[in-house]
């Protein structure tokens, strides 16, 4: 008696019609989950750095800057425009700090206090101050220092990346 055991016609359809079924979906299905997942494996643009200016443009006293920076998100893509107040230290490096007050989100100007006091940036929604460096001057409602962007010199030319938080605490005022 041989141990081989035969299988139906109807068993045989049976697996023939289950293959080319799981064979067909695979194809339909495969497109799907790559066109769901395709942002993910692209390299995003958001990390890259933009130019804004030559490192000579920039002195002691912070200048604001306008710049865009193209964005994607999944399919989206878009240009927003950022700012920069951008100064050259004591010790030659560029110093790129957001515009953007910690305490509420408002935009801070240089020089602006209507109290009279210079060398200060000034957010006008709860007075809030801020020291040339970000740093916030205790007293005045921000209790953070102003974020900075991470800024690169590269063959003179300026680029500013991401924002990251300022390092420094605030200042007596």
């Amino acid at each position: 008696m041989s141990g081989k055991k035969e299988i139906s016609r109807r068993t045989f359809l049976n697996y023939a019609l289950m293959g080319t079924g799981g064979f067909l979906a695979a194809g339909m299905i495969t497109p799907m989950i790559r066109f769901a997942i395709d942002p993910l494996l692209k390299h995003s643009a958001g990390g890259d750095k933009v130019a804004v200016g030559n490192a000579d443009e920039f002195g002691p006293e912070p200048k604001r800057i306008d710049f865009k920076v193209h964005t994607k998100d999944g399919w989206y893509e878009s240009e927003t425009t950022m700012a920069a107040w951008v100064r050259k230290t004591e010790e030659g490096e560029i110093l790129a700090l957001s515009p953007v007050c910690k305490h509420l989100g408002c935009t801070v100007d240089w020089n602006t206090n209507p109290d009279g006091t210079k060398d200060q940036y000034f957010c006008p929604c709860h007075l809030g101050r801020y020291a040339i460096n970000g740093e916030n001057i205790l007293g005045t409602p921000p209790l953070k220092p102003l974020d900075e962007y991470e800024v690169e010199v590269k063959e003179g030319k300026v680029y500013l990346g991401k924002v990251i938080p300022n390092p420094r605490q605030g200042v007596a005022g």
